[in-house]
Formats: structure tokens, sequence, C-alpha cells
């Protein structure tokens, strides 16, 4: 497990700190059982006072260190474990992200459905703090306490301190054992059930709109209570084999106290001994019997620490062994012969398309024509089957992605707004941008108006994917962070999706106009302010049917004019 261990190792000075901590504190309970036993048996026989003074001052001594150690330990092991945490939640973050295909190499990577990654980064994740805090760390502190406890009753009688150490045993690693082995499959059932529920319940919650319209709400909804209906099986079946397994601790821990007990009186103790190895045996059989809960545990989160590993130690997308790099300023974009295609339907077919660096071009076609596929394949997220993709006269293949991805950028139909302020989400395009900046930005975006109107402002906090917004100012906000970004090539899908069509051809005459920097390449229904691009290219099945200026396309019979019209009965 390198991959969860690297996370880890940077604070294992820490988790070492609160291991001592828990093993000092169970040593001290120890300590404060075994020195009350002996004061109030030895007190039972009247002795001096000055008899008793060592032990009076050691139960204190004890009592209170034990209360310090324990918060300590708590404190530290908590610290510890949740820096790990987020430094291993940011890796299989970047893990995931690298996931999808390298640039111009189809079939590389790994695809993970979004419910599927949830589960990842959270109760994956998650399961990896248990394994830190209620099975390492319990581990240690027991084996201490109970070697502790073997020693203490050794000193007082050798046969009382061997059927300690055989009662440890039992407790320690047969009754683990068994719990590991009764739950194993309740934790395998439970793992993959939060992971079916999670993917399913992502499914019902993301897709609600699409499912109430194709009228498969019923359905999905009825498939995540099915998931949820599997998951409670496996919890009852899981809390079952707990509620057995602490039985049976308790049932040893009183037998092994009785078996001290009489062997100690046997071999001659007196009652103050007797009731010193009584009382460390209940308390060293008592440390060690979250061990069974352990065991249970580690049963359950192994699996989710194997897959976070599996995120961590699968190969990225791969990258060129030599990359070339990108040349600076605006690309040229070149497509020869490219093709993509979706399960039995074809997205791209033999598609030829060079694009100028500097130069503004429309992407135009009816509803699955391959508009968005185009511009993925350019971006590097959907690879190409057939063909070559350039990009300032390299080939895609041969850049590494880290520079295709920040050369080639821009509001695609899956870009995200996240919970946070609007100023947050616009910086995640360039963390240093100023104030000045980000009102360019949402000036060019129409955006700017709706920043004044919000009651805190450039500050104002928004809900994932852009609760709080209507569909056009979300809109607005995603494209003000594109052209935040300013990238050498800057690509647009439907940007003035969900505004009113008067705004809607203004904002993109606007950026056809003045794009910024970089090479524009838009995808757009709006043909009405097409005249500022120059060129309009439009797809028809995956296939380029038709390219030139736009005054030039409606003067001739074809897709392009008949697009226009079917615009113009609309309006």
């Amino acid at each position: 497990m390198r991959g969860v261990w690297g996370a880890v190792r940077p604070h294992a000075v820490r988790l070492a700190g609160a291991g001592l901590a828990g093993a000092a504190a169970e040593l001290c309970g120890l300590g404060l059982v075994a020195a009350a036993a002996w004061l109030i048996a030895r007190a039972s026989q009247r002795p001096e006072l000055a008899a008793l003074s060592l032990a009076i001052v050691a139960v204190r001594g004890f009592a209170l260190a034990k209360g310090s150690l324990r918060y300590v330990e708590r404190l530290a092991g908590h610290d510890a474990a949740l820096r790990a945490l987020a430094e291993l939640r940011g890796r299989v973050f970047d893990a995931l992200a690298a996931a999808r295909p390298a640039p111009g190499r189809p079939g590389e990577g790994r695809r993970v459905r979004d419910g599927d990654a949830l589960t990842r980064m959270v109760s994956d994740v998650d399961a990896v703090q248990d394994l830190l805090l209620r099975c390492v760390l319990p581990a240690v502190a027991s084996l201490v306490c109970g070697a502790a406890g073997v020693a203490v009753c050794a000193l007082v009688r050798a046969p009382a301190a061997m059927v300690l150490g055989a009662g440890l045993l039992v407790a320690g690693v047969l009754v683990p054992m068994a719990a590991a082995v009764a739950g194993g499959r309740a934790a395998a059932r439970m793992a993959a059930g939060r992971e079916a529920l999670a993917v399913r319940a992502l499914d019902v919650l993301e897709g609600a709109a699409d499912l109430a319209v194709f009228g498969a709400s019923g359905r999905f909804a009825a498939r995540a209570g099915e998931a949820a209906a599997d998951l409670e099986r496996a919890e009852r079946s899981a809390a079952l084999v707990s509620a057995l397994v602490a039985a049976a601790g308790f049932v040893v821990q009183g037998a092994t106290v009785a078996a001290v007990t009489w062997t100690g009186l046997r071999a001659g103790v007196d009652e103050v001994g007797a009731a010193v190895v009584a009382l460390t045996s209940l308390v060293a059989v008592e440390s060690v019997l979250p061990l069974a809960g352990a065991a249970q545990r580690l049963r359950e989160v192994l699996p989710a620490v194997r897959r976070v590993e599996a995120v961590l130690a699968a190969p990225p997308a791969a990258c060129p062994s030599r990359p070339v790099g990108l040349p600076r300023g605006p690309l040229e974009v070149e497509l020869l012969g490219v093709r993509v295609a979706y399960g039995d339907g074809v997205a791209l077919d033999g598609v030829d398309l060079r694009v100028e660096r500097g130069r503004r071009v429309a992407v135009v076609g009816a509803s699955g024509a391959g508009k968005s596929t185009l511009l993925a394949v350019l971006s590097g997220d959907v690879a190409a089957e057939v063909g070559a993709v350039a990009l300032g006269g390299r080939p895609l293949g041969r850049c590494a992605p880290g520079d295709v991805r920040a050369a080639v950028r821009g509001l695609t139909q899956d870009a995200h707004v996240f919970a946070g302020t609007v100023r947050a989400n616009l910086l995640l395009a360039r963390p240093d941008a100023s104030v000045g900046q980000l009102r360019v930005a949402a000036e060019r975006a129409r955006f700017a108006e709706v920043v004044e109107a919000l009651p805190d402002g450039w500050d104002t906090v928004v809900g994932a994917g852009g609760r709080g917004l209507s569909g056009g100012q979300r809109q607005r906000l995603l494209l003000a962070r594109a052209l935040l970004a300013d990238p050498p090539v800057l690509v647009l899908d439907e940007p003035a999706e969900a505004l009113d069509p008067v705004m809607a051809d203004e904002l993109t005459r606007d950026l056809l106009e003045a794009p910024g920097g970089g090479t524009l390449l838009l995808v757009t229904h709006r043909l009405a302010a097409l005249a500022a691009a120059d060129e309009v290219v439009v797809l028809d099945r995956g296939r380029v049917v038709q390219r030139g200026r736009h005054e030039d396309l409606l003067a001739v019979p074809g897709a392009y004019r008949d697009l226009r019209d079917a615009e113009l009965l609309a309006a």
C-alpha cells in the first residue's frame, strides 16, 4: 500500500506519538487499578498510614496521568489522521483527474463513474481514518497493556501470569480472528453496497430532469431503494456479528479473571495479592477486547483501502517520453481524418479542419452533429480513434497532457460551479487575477451587472452546481471564468445558452469580434451574429459539410441556409 502510506508517512511522527500516549494511558489505567486494589486490600489490614502513603500517591498520579494522556492520544491521533486524510484526498482527486485518456492516445486511461468517484473520494478515503484510529492505535495500546498485566501478575505469582497470558491470547487473538472471519462477508457486502448506493443515488439526483422527461424516475428510484435495502441487510448482519463478538469478549474476560484468581489462591497468594491479580487481569483483558472490534472493522475498511490504493497505484494517462513544447501565444489547430465513435454511433467521421492561429471560427450544426465532440477532441478530453490532431504544428500525442489542457480551455457542457463565493469560482481560471481582471472578464460575459445585484457582490456564496443563480446567470459566470483564463485556444460550447435571444446574439457577436488573445472556436445554435466570424464550419452527422463566411454560406443552398431558415421560423 505504497500510495496510502505515502500520504500517511509525513505524519508518522504524530501518529507514533498518539500511539505512545494511548499505550501510556492504558498503562496508567492498569497501574491505577492495581495500586487501588493493593491499597484497599492492604488498608483492610489496618497498617500504619505511612505504609499506605506510596500507594495513595500512586493512585492519584495514575488517575491524573490517565486522563491527560488519553486527551493527548485523542488529540494527536485525530490531528495526524485528519492531516493524512487531507493529503490522501488530494492525491486521490489528482489520480481520478488523470483517469481520462491522454490527449491523442485512444484507449488509454481509466473511466470512473461519478458515483464511484464520489465513493472513492469520500467514503473510501474516510476508511483510512478508521484504519489508523480504530485499528492501528488500539492494537498498539492493547499489546503494551496486556504485556504489562502479565508482568504485574508474574510479580505476584507466575502461575497466575501464565493463566492471564492464555486468557489474553483467547481474547486478543482467537476472538478477533473469529470476528474477522464472521464479519468478512458482511464487510464485503457493505463495501459493495455503499458503492452501488452512491452510484444509483447520484444517478437519481444528477439525472432527475432527464429521468422525469423519459418517465424513468420511478424505475431508477426503485433501483436506488434496492441498493439501500441491500446495504441495510449487510449492516444488520455486521451488527449481529458485533453483538456476538462483544458477548464472547465479556465471557472470556470473566472466565479469565476467575481462573487467574483461583490459580493465585491455589498458589498461596494472600488476600492482598489475590485482589491485585484479580483486578489486574480484569483490566488487562479489557484492554485487548477492542481488538475484536478492530479486527471486524479492519475487514470492513480493507476493501475501501484497496480501492484507494488501486486508484493511486494505477498509472496516469500516458505521457510521451520526450514531450514537445507548445509555442507561445495563439495556436493553430488542425484535425486530419479524425473519427470518434460512442458505442454504435459515430460522433465524428473523417473530419478535416484547419484553423489558423488567432482566427475566430464558429462551429454550427443540428443537435448530435458532433460539435461538442469536436471541442472535446481538441482539448484532449476525448481521444480520436482514427486520424491525427495537431496543436501549434505539434502532434497532440507528442505533447504533455498538462500542456494540452492548459493551452485548450474554455466553457464546456460539463463545466461546474463549485460551492463557494463568486470570486473563488472565477479565480479557479487564474488564481492570481486582480479585481480589475475579474471585472473585465465579467463585463465581457455580461456578468458584471449580476455581481452588482448580488447581496455580497463578489463574495456572494453560491451552491454546488450554481444553486442560487438562474440558468442564465450560471452560464455567464462560467463564461466569465473561461474568458478570465484567456488560453492560447479558447473553446466555447454554447456560451449564450439560457439567455434571451437579443442578449444571446449580442454576446455571441462580441465574443467573435473581441475573443481575447487566443484562437477561438465557438459552438452555437445562434446564427444571426455569425457575420463577425472569420469562418463558419457546418457539421452534419459527424462530417464537415460546409465551411466559409456567413454571407457566402447563406448565398448558396445547403445545410447552413436550412439552419438559418429554421432559426427565423422559430423566432
